[in-house]
């Protein structure tokens, strides 16, 4: 019986490529973004762990603040995070300005080639040790990877429908879980023989290989528009520039989405500020950081694969998105509760790695499901609010918030922390209790966006 199992999940697996031939395309695509991304990930979580200051910010900038007294390297998280939040900010404009005005056969093709071009840079940057590297690419990677992955999801939203994507989301997560274990043992590999700064060109093959899936995967999303009348993604979708802020705000569910999405980053910025002393304590070189880091992200993507293998599909369709956002809210908080009483450093560490694997392998499915029941101005304009400037947002408050309270100790950030997760649990049970409006079936969609 248990021999049945794998048996049976392999042939459910290859019914599904072959009544949907565009889940090829898709889970090459989701491996190449997210193997490209943690090829990167250790490198900027490098940075941000690193002791080495002029490494991290440009010589002008660490003299200003020196001859005020401040020694940036004992807020390199936090300016880092201030950063990245500031440039979400400014970069909003120019992705909506970009899907309002712009087909989505050129918006997403630019997209991902400005970040190959970025990583160009980048690699001069690395190769010359330029002062001030770090900070620009900790930055520039936290905006690839939300605007990277966003559009990904946006686009998969335009090729499946909400049938489609119970059935095929699990097995295209469990295709970038690959790509995301892939990166980390590429990064393990690679660093020492290669450098860091030539890993920017491996990233940037597999960005080159992201863009040849779009290429592949349009004609399908065309053929989905065109068999359930809705808006062709082939014509510019107008609008407002700023139309995703308003949907994020006035929509109750957005708004919902938005809360889950605040609170959920700030567990994961409490975690990983705790995670990054330990790095600089016990692992002070670039090199051995990176491997650290990479190990976390292998042992996160190895757990997330396992649970989207077994579980997420199922739970999905046979109980909808509930199960799949509540359980990792109450992951988090039975974590944040053991690590306020005991916080220990490989504690700290499982923890890290159930609540990411959590958030990938049941929270993020769960939302993105959503998003194939809402028209195509939610599903491009208010998700990239969400999933950028707010999530962000999140970012920068939190890494504020551990910065006051680490002063008192590890047992009071996680304390702290469970109010955190009490808001996540929250945000979870309105998503669950206002995504019951949307419609059900494709042909409902248009219907629904018309009348609200």
């Amino acid at each position: 019986m248990t021999a049945e199992v794998p048996k049976q999940r392999i042939a459910r697996f290859r019914a599904a490529l072959v009544a949907s031939p565009a889940l090829w395309w898709a889970l090459l695509y989701f491996f190449s973004l997210l193997c490209g991304y943690y090829v990167l990930r250790p490198v900027r979580d490098a940075m941000g762990a690193s002791s080495d200051a002029t490494a991290v910010f440009p010589r002008w900038l660490l003299d200003l603040a020196g001859a005020r007294g401040i020694a940036l390297g004992d807020y390199t998280l936090q300016i880092l995070f201030t950063g990245t939040f500031f440039a979400m900010l400014l970069l909003q404009p120019v992705y909506g300005a970009l899907v309002a005005r712009f087909p989505r056969r050129v918006f997403l093709p630019v997209v991902y080639l400005v970040f190959i071009a970025c990583l160009g840079g980048f690699w001069w940057a690395f190769d010359t040790d330029a002062s001030g590297r770090g900070a620009l690419f900790f930055v520039y990677i936290a905006v690839f990877n939300l605007f990277a992955v966003t559009v990904f999801w946006s686009f998969m939203a335009d090729v499946f429908d909400n049938d489609q994507a119970k059935q095929v989301y699990g097995y295209i997560g469990a295709g970038g879980t690959l790509g995301a274990l892939s990166g980390p043992a590429l990064t393990r590999m690679l660093v020492e023989p290669l450098g860091v700064a030539n890993l920017l060109l491996v990233s940037a093959g597999f960005m080159a290989l992201c863009l040849l899936c779009i290429v592949k995967l349009r004609p399908w999303a065309v053929r989905r528009e065109r068999s359930h009348h809705e808006q062709s993604g082939e014509r510019p979708m107008g609008g407002s520039v700023w139309a995703g802020l308003r949907l994020a705000w006035q929509d109750p569910l957005l708004r919902a989405l938005s809360i889950l999405m605040f609170f959920g980053v700030g567990v994961g910025t409490l975690l990983y500020n705790e995670q990054a002393a330990i790095v600089r304590e016990f692992y002070p070189t670039a090199e051995a950081a990176t491997r650290y880091y990479s190990t976390i992200d292998w042992a996160v993507n190895t757990l997330t694969i396992v649970v989207q293998v077994l579980l997420t599909r199922w739970l999905l369709r046979r109980y909808g998105v509930a199960p799949l956002l509540l359980l990792p809210a109450v992951a988090i908080l039975v974590g944040f509760s053991l690590l306020s009483a005991s916080p220990l450093p490989l504690l700290v560490a499982v923890v890290q790695v159930v609540t990411r694997a959590s958030e990938f392998s049941l929270n993020k499915p769960a939302r993105e499901t959503l998003y194939t029941r809402m028209a195509r101005e939610s599903r491009y304009k208010a998700k990239a609010v969400i999933d950028t400037a707010v999530y962000r947002g999140g970012d920068v408050t939190f890494v504020w918030v551990h910065k006051l309270l680490a002063g008192f100790g590890s047992s009071v950030v996680f304390l702290a922390g469970l109010g955190v997760a009490a808001g996540m649990t929250f945000g979870a049970w309105r998503v669950v209790r206002e995504q019951r409006r949307l419609p059900e079936h494709a042909s409902e969609v248009r219907r629904h966006a018309e009348s609200s």
